[in-house]
């Protein structure tokens, strides 16, 4: 069985968090590793935009091809699988940023409007026609290449999070995906199920009881929608919370494995390393 390649995020000298590329520079950089193919399906660890400013091609998210031409945006989210094509000819940027730059920079009512960033099972990647990608390009860009480098992290995730926010109002404007209706309203019932019980339950047993139905049955629907079972659903979003508390508040680690419902720091440590490869405090030292 050939394993699908998860690829990190890998910035140039003094980026962190997020880095601007342009497409002939990205393709420079793949040619010096001989480890990667980009035009076979990979995984990322991160989030990436992909912006055309010129030509048109197609590109493969999650093993679905879209036409892609001067003024689309196809926005990729962290976990999802994509490839280049082949002799696509077109030119624009790559923008890439972490999870951790959300986290820190983003607001969490603006994260919960941009629904790609973490329900891309329900969202279409691809934006056509976008007319402010120039405007953002040009002034990020010269932001990021300013020698003021006062509030020039914050002020360039305010631009990215505005774009973001413009972005999703342009997706809104078409259609909604369609989905099977009954398990759509099933998932979004676990969906607000574990928001709101994640500190006292991580059990998918627990949660298929609170909806009435099997574990089998809501893995199956779980499944239907993220392409995910639902105990991986459930453990993604307590290291979403555990993260975000870390980030925005001064408590103690100690604090911070209380809240989210773990009675052990020992065990608190190990699920988080488990999930992110860091222990809690390995992971606040590099805010």
């Amino acid at each position: 069985m050939i394993r699908i390649p998860n690829i990190a995020f890998k910035s140039s000298e003094g980026a962190t968090g997020i880095e601007f590329i342009r497409l002939a520079e990205l393709f420079s950089r793949i040619k010096k590793d001989p480890n990667h193919n980009p035009h076979q399906p990979h995984r990322i660890s991160f989030f990436a935009l992909l912006i055309v400013t010129e030509g048109q091609g197609e590109h493969q998210v999650d093993l679905k091809s879209y036409k892609i031409h001067k003024g689309s945006v196809l926005k990729i989210a962290k976990g999802q699988v994509h490839a280049f094509q082949d002799h696509s000819q077109y030119d624009g940027y790559l923008v890439i940023f972490t999870e951790d730059f959300v986290l820190k920079y983003f607001s969490k009512s603006s994260v919960e409007f941009i629904s790609h960033l973490y329900n891309y099972h329900i969202s279409d990647p691809l934006v056509k026609n976008s007319t402010f990608n120039d405007f953002f390009l040009e002034r990020t860009i010269e932001e990021t290449n300013s020698k003021y480098t006062y509030a020039q992290k914050e002020i360039i995730a305010k631009m990215l999070e505005l774009f973001l926010l413009k972005l999703e109002r342009e997706a809104h404007k078409a259609p909604l995906k369609i989905f099977n209706k009954k398990h759509q309203t099933l998932f979004n019932n676990f969906k607000n199920l574990v928001e709101k019980n994640y500190t006292t339950t991580r059990n998918v047993k627990d949660y298929a009881k609170f909806l009435n139905i099997s574990s089998k049955h809501l893995n199956t629907i779980v499944r239907s929608v993220t392409l995910n079972t639902a105990k991986h659903f459930i453990d993604n979003y307590v290291i979403l919370e555990i993260k975000r508390d870390i980030f925005s508040t001064p408590s103690r680690l100690k604090e911070v494995a209380y809240e989210n419902g773990f009675d052990e720091v020992t065990n608190f440590t190990k699920f988080f390393k488990k999930h992110t490869g860091l222990s809690p405090k390995e992971f606040k030292s590099t805010l």
